[in-house]
């Protein structure tokens, strides 16, 4: 890898990690689509969608990791709730990813984009349905460092089902997750947009460590990747959650819907086109 195609792969870091903790991705909706997709040019050979999903997912543990310090220390992280999402979104996540290997690109992109798409329409949904009131069986109430109080719910089962549906895609599209995990528990849970951004994370950064067993059993991590990504991931993951700090929770979502309904309508152009149908 020349100096030139390593500060690219670096800057994707830096740029995945900045933007995933922000929004509560992890940066993997940046990284995968970038290697897949843009990294050729750079390196002079294709990088498979596997590896670009296993990498992905790899540098995600370091940009969550980074992330979940930096917001623990903001104390926005309801880490009851985190492990309770991880007990069926961990194991899923390791599901996800035995299942890369069996998805070839095209078909990837196009179910990547196609997921994407229906992540904006969710964040469509949110603007125009206030959460919903549903009086829980599980009730929290969770007091920020600056003792600002906030109240919200859940049901159990439910909240499994949603860490399991969640740690499939996290594991087999290495994106982490939060794009399906921050609307849900905003909009269906009522949590306050900045509590469930930090969450995720923390649930991101649990599900990436277990997908990543997987995939580097599959030997789909690629070491010079994973070099050049990770240290960018870790600078960049902490400096995402500290310009969240300074965001409102409208702003987060604009940004959040602006860039998967972007990234989207790219993934399904290209998947169409690798699979003939454009």
């Amino acid at each position: 890898m020349t100096g030139w195609a390593w500060l690219f792969i670096a800057l994707i870091g830096v740029v995945s990690a900045v933007f995933g903790s922000i929004v509560g991705l992890g940066g993997g909706i940046v990284i995968v689509p970038s290697l897949v997709l843009l990294a050729p040019a750079m390196l002079d050979e294709a990088v498979s969608t596997q590896t670009a999903v296993g990498t992905s997912l790899a540098v995600l543990v370091f940009t969550a990791m980074s992330a979940t310090w930096t917001y623990k220390k903001q104390g926005k992280v309801d880490f009851k709730t985190g492990w309770l999402l991880f007990a069926t979104s961990g194991p899923a996540a390791m599901a996800g990813a035995a299942a890369t290997n069996l998805v070839p690109k095209g078909p990837f992109q196009l179910s990547f984009g196609l997921f994407m798409l229906v992540m904006f329409a969710l964040m469509i949904a949110r603007e125009r349905m206030k959460p919903l009131r549903f009086d829980w069986p599980v009730k929290r109430m969770f007091r920020d460092r600056n003792g600002t109080e906030y109240r919200y719910g859940f049901s159990v089962p439910l909240a499994l089902a949603i860490g399991a549906g969640v740690g499939v895609s996290s594991g087999l599209f290495g994106i982490g997750g939060g794009s399906l995990f921050v609307p849900l528990m905003v909009l269906l849970f009522g949590f306050p947009p900045h509590v469930a951004t930090a969450t995720s994370m923390f649930v991101i950064l649990l599900s990436s460590v277990t997908g990543s067993f997987v995939h580097a059993w599959n030997g789909n991590i690629d070491g010079m990747l994973f070099a050049a990504l990770a240290p960018g991931a870790i600078v960049g993951g902490r400096l995402g959650a500290a310009i969240a700090a300074r965001l409102t929770g409208r702003q987060l979502m604009w940004l959040l819907r602006a860039t998967l309904l972007a990234v989207a309508v790219y993934l399904i152009l290209k998947g169409l086109r690798e699979t003939g149908y454009l």
